[in-house]
């Protein structure tokens, strides 16, 4: 005959384990919650305050601009050099908030291309043109080496300028003077992929392998000293990575110490 107790005693403990698995996954479940509403919250914090900061930042560099251009009287050229390195750190603070902005933004919706076809050696000329005077001013070398049978891109061009921009900006500012710095475009050594091969290369300070990673997670930066040389959000190359994938492509990078860096991103060509 069966053991009535022992039979009695197992229900009782399978019963209170359920019951304590139960109160363990609703609180878990409250958790995950409270965790949501908190990311929700900050989201929602780093999109107002950025909007707050850009507006009268604005103001700051407009009047400055007004001043170094002599509108308002005749300045000294020491004053004048003083004023444009107001607007040139007015300038640096617009793009962190607009990273930031577009990281709230991008968090909160969902993310979607505005596809057309375009050249991407149109692309190219533009971002390079418009920074040929940072790279004069810091004593680079900027080559362009693309491919005469690249075929067109599809894709949303807005996004892939502000990966070109990212990736180049971040290449000029941790080269030394004298360096270089180089754009190349070719088809994927896999024909069969349909897909351009970017590179941005550096003859700078180079990346630890052990923070190729880590330089692609938000908020991240390999020297987050507030001694550091090069300060940032730590925003650009999550958003870049974010921007190609939507695309279908991928980004990395290859780098050692003292040895610079070369970024490489894939881009699909356009089918037609």
């Amino acid at each position: 005959m069966p053991d009535t107790a022992a039979t009695s005693s197992f229900d009782e403990t399978a019963t209170a384990r359920l019951a304590r698995l139960e109160a363990e996954l609703i609180e878990a479940q409250r958790a995950i919650t409270e965790l949501q509403e908190r990311d929700s919250l900050k989201t929602q914090f780093l999109s107002n305050i950025s909007h707050d900061l850009r507006t009268p930042l604005t103001a700051i560099i407009t009047h400055a601009e007004i001043l170094r251009d002599g509108i308002l009287g005749d300045i000294t050229a020491k004053q004048r050099e003083s004023i444009s390195i107001i607007i040139t750190g007015g300038r640096q603070l617009l793009d962190m908030i607009a990273e930031i902005l577009m990281h709230a933004r991008d968090s909160s919706e969902t993310l979607a291309l505005v596809e057309s076809e375009f050249s991407l050696h149109e692309v190219v000329t533009q971002v390079t043109t418009l920074n040929e005077s940072l790279v004069a001013k810091k004593g680079l070398t900027l080559e362009r080496y693309l491919s005469t049978e690249l075929p067109p891109i599809r894709g949303d061009r807005d996004k892939i300028v502000h990966v070109l921009t990212n990736l180049l900006g971040n290449a000029f500012e941790f080269t030394p003077s004298g360096g270089r710095v180089w754009v190349n475009a070719t088809m994927s050594p896999d024909d069969r992929s349909g897909m351009v091969l970017m590179e941005v290369g550096d003859t700078g300070r180079g990346i630890a392998p052990d923070h190729h990673e880590l330089i692609f997670r938000e908020f991240a930066q390999v020297d987050s000293s507030a001694s550091r040389a090069h300060h940032g959000t730590g925003l650009g190359l999550t958003i870049a990575r974010r921007f190609v994938e939507l695309h279908g492509g991928k980004i990395w990078v290859e780098s050692e110490l003292g040895c610079g860096s070369r970024f490489y991103f894939t881009l699909p060509v356009s089918r037609s």
